[in-house]
């Protein structure tokens, strides 16, 4: 009898940690911070502050009228169940891939959960140099974004490892 491969979806743990980590600090921050108040970290460099996001990344479709909620509430749905089986898909040691996919899901599902409960997203980390400045973002987004970069990082060493 053959039995089953393992998957990688035992590195949901993984998403799990990043959401706890997301929820923990966004309610940190808002018990600490007044609406757009500034607090330096590091001077000329970081600073947090307390943002609202209604629309995605770099506030794309912020200024709309709520309907963007929804979409991008599907959208974190969608993506982080294709994301799941993808996973699910992966063989348990293949972490090049379980990793960022990880991330990715548990980034996407903590932002989700401020859309859904609080009609926007909650950002604090504020980098900066000068006159120029990085929009206000928060953990999840930075698990998705290092997620994101691990894939095409892993992706393409793949490739070169293994060239067609």
């Amino acid at each position: 009898m053959n039995r089953p491969k393992p998957d990688a979806l035992s590195w949901l743990w993984l998403s799990f940690v990043v959401i706890v980590a997301d929820q923990i600090t966004k309610m940190i921050v808002m018990n600490e911070l007044l609406p757009f108040e500034k607090r330096t970290v590091i001077p000329h460099l970081l600073d947090w502050t307390l943002a609202f996001n209604t629309g995605a990344a770099f506030s794309l479709l912020a200024g709309d009228d709520g309907w963007q909620r929804w979409l991008f509430t599907l959208l974190a749905v969608v993506i982080s169940a294709a994301l799941a089986v993808w996973l699910a898909r992966t063989p348990r040691r293949d972490w090049r891939t379980a990793l960022p996919l990880s991330l990715v899901i548990g980034g996407a599902l903590g932002n989700l959960i401020d859309r859904v409960y609080r009609g926007h997203v909650i950002d604090f980390i504020l980098v900066y140099w000068k006159h120029w400045s990085w929009p206000a973002f928060n953990l999840a987004d930075s698990a998705i974004s290092v997620g994101a970069v691990l894939l095409i990082v892993f992706g393409l060493g793949a490739r070169a490892r293994h060239p067609q």
